[in-house]
């Protein structure tokens, strides 16, 4: 059990700079969406087109990679949404339980579902180096990829808050409520 505990401490510290590097990612989509504006604007009073069609794009693709790369940092910090009606009046071990029940269950699951039904487009997408229909638009592949990159390293994340529950549940670590960190 101690290695897995240091493999689930590995992977907590991947996933831990992974979404501190997407935060960061915030501020850029926002100055980007405020230049979109102001450009827009601008540029209709000077008679110069100040924006484009990749700007944004890259403003969308930005918002992808957010919410993409966030999903398995927002798991390790036990924020995703939940139906609190039962979880929240259990004891910290039930809790561990019904969260191991859920990763095991439905979690990594529905990642490969997603992996699987998202692949043959991903793919496709790749052969033809497909592009934005939108003039100056932007590659759509690559953000494409991001689907499977953002499931795959929710997956990982769904093994480390596993062991964290199974250590928990057999009393290696102790029972934190809701927060399950090492």
């Amino acid at each position: 059990m101690d290695k897995l505990l240091k493999l689930s401490n590995l992977i907590d510290i991947c996933t831990e700079k992974i979404g501190r590097l997407t935060s960061w990612l915030v501020l850029v989509m926002v100055i980007l969406g405020v230049w979109n504006v102001i450009g827009r604007y601008l540029g209709r009073l000077i008679g110069n087109n100040l924006t484009s069609n990749a700007y944004i794009e890259s403003q969308w693709y930005i918002f992808d990679l957010v919410f993409l790369l966030g999903a398995a940092y927002t798991l390790k910090h036990n924020e995703h949404v939940r139906v609190d009606i039962f979880y929240s009046n259990l004891s910290g071990k039930k809790k561990a339980i019904a969260d191991l029940f859920g990763t095991v269950f439905f979690l990594i699951p529905f990642c490969i579902m997603v992996i699987i039904v998202s692949w043959d487009a991903i793919i496709a997408s790749w052969e033809i180096w497909e592009i934005s229909p939108d003039p100056g638009g932007l590659p759509r592949y690559p953000i494409k990829t991001m689907i499977i990159v953002s499931f795959i390293t929710l997956i990982i994340q769904g093994i480390s808050e596993a062991i964290k529950n199974i250590a928990i549940i057999t009393n290696r670590l102790p029972a934190q409520g809701e927060n399950h960190d090492l």
